[in-house]
């Protein structure tokens, strides 16, 4: 017999499961135990008079260990669970399970730590809260990437180990590469950009970025999922802003379609769909808004750039001037900003993209044009490291644009939780394991 989901038994019909057991009541005649794959949870109830060979055998069973079942679901309105039950013929234990090593509900007793409950990441992804996030981050993967397929967009791979530094020569993992050095990858924007120099016109890539930032926050992380994207043809950074707060409120809405009630009920979260436009705000008056209001300033060095606490108080400012979650900030010092982005009378043409008080997004008009990028790179010293770069360009390239997400980031705000918590395993400078 095959083994089907949960999710897809029907009634008064023979059926094979297979899952972990989540809960045992063991009583003197019956026995009573909760099965969960991962599509649901139903009872399996075993009468131990009319079947000692199966009471016999579930007698070694504990928490956690897996199990396949076949009998037959039957509907019985004194289960709450779903008012549904089978009625086994036979068992196999598939694996029995040792006590556990961590704790992992909040409301068993004293959880333990995510630390912790790293070392043993694959017993603490067993859980409902878990696994939904994780199904939650594949459906807004998937529709996003959907949304960019509808509009024409072509998904390309770009090599991980690569030659120079990505961007600004710091912050790269080097890596031994037979007899010389290569790195790992801090984003796939040079690579992205020889698409646009090769016709392709519009491109993503969903894939592995690496970081080498020792930060100890509950943002950051020295290996992540980005979601980055360019496009072609472009009038203005304003189209890249356009496109990415559509990709955003329809991926959002998407999710609320789909999740609402088990956002609800697993989280406590009423997902907020933005409307559109999203406010856009100049760095500078950003500043003397947070100034007036709050009392908060900074020196001129540090006006160029927004600082940590001015990103946290975009979260306040921007639900009590606009009443919305996002926003953009625009007019940052080229200083602060990568060589490449096109520069309009000095000031860089990009942006980025604040959601709930956290940088989600920095996106630009990447300038095309040979010989101003190489005078950009130049005043940078970066003139040799990127020389391959610079060649994309020598050419004839397009006007484009565009911007990275990451999408454990995208996850953290939306179920507001720290990073560690929404990724599938968690890298940073202390953690390398499992």
């Amino acid at each position: 017999m095959k083994r089907i989901y949960i999710s897809d038994l029907t009634t008064n019909q023979e059926c094979k499961i297979s899952g972990i057991v989540e809960n045992i009541r063991d009583k003197r005649t019956m026995m009573f135990l909760v099965i969960k794959d991962i599509s649901g949870k139903i009872q399996v109830t075993i009468d131990k008079v009319k079947n000692p060979e199966i009471a016999d055998e579930l007698t070694k069973l504990t928490l956690d260990s897996f199990l396949t079942v076949e009998g037959i679901c039957v509907e019985n309105k004194y289960v709450k669970l779903n008012g549904r039950e089978i009625l086994p013929n036979k068992v196999q234990i598939e694996s029995i399970a040792s006590p556990l090593p961590i704790q992992r509900e909040e409301n068993s007793g004293e959880r333990s730590s995510i630390d912790q409950r790293i070392d043993y990441r694959w017993i603490d992804l067993r859980t409902d809260k878990n696994q939904l996030i994780f199904k939650i981050q594949t459906y807004m993967t998937n529709t996003m990437r959907q949304f960019l397929l509808d509009r024409n967009f072509l998904e390309i791979h770009t090599p991980k180990l690569i030659a120079t530094a990505s961007e600004s020569g710091s912050d790269v993992f080097e890596v031994k590469y037979f007899n010389k050095n290569a790195y790992l990858a801090q984003s796939p924007q040079f690579y992205k950009q020889m698409a646009m120099a090769s016709g392709f016109e519009k491109v993503f890539e969903i894939g592995p970025v690496f970081r080498a930032e020792k930060s100890f926050t509950n943002k950051h992380t020295t290996e992540f999922t980005g979601f980055d994207l360019e496009f072609s043809y472009i009038n203005s950074y304003h189209d890249i802003m356009a496109l990415e707060e559509e990709l955003l409120t329809y991926t959002l809405g998407k999710i609320k379609d789909v999740y609402d009630k088990q956002l609800k009920e697993l989280f406590g979260i009423e997902l907020v769909i933005p409307t559109l436009p999203f406010p856009v705000i100049k760095l500078s008056e950003l500043y003397e808004e947070l100034e007036k209001r709050y009392g908060y300033t900074v020196s001129n060095i540090e006006k160029g750039d927004l600082t940590t606490e001015a990103e946290k108080l975009c979260k306040t400012f921007s639900m009590e001037r606009y009443g919305h979650e996002f926003l953009f900030i625009t007019d940052f010092s080229a200083n602060n900003r990568a060589f490449y982005h096109m520069r309009k009378d000095g000031i860089p043409q990009g942006f980025d993209l604040i959601w709930n008080g956290v940088e989600i997004t920095t996106g630009a008009q990447r300038e095309h044009r040979y010989e101003i990028l190489v005078n950009q790179a130049k005043e940078n010293n970066l003139e040799e490291d990127v020389k391959f770069y610079l060649e994309f360009f020598k050419y004839g390239c397009p006007p484009h644009g565009g911007f990275g997400l990451g999408i454990d980031r995208l996850t953290m705000l939306l179920f507001g939780l720290p990073i560690k918590e929404c990724m599938f395993l968690f890298r940073g400078p202390n953690r390398l394991h499992p």
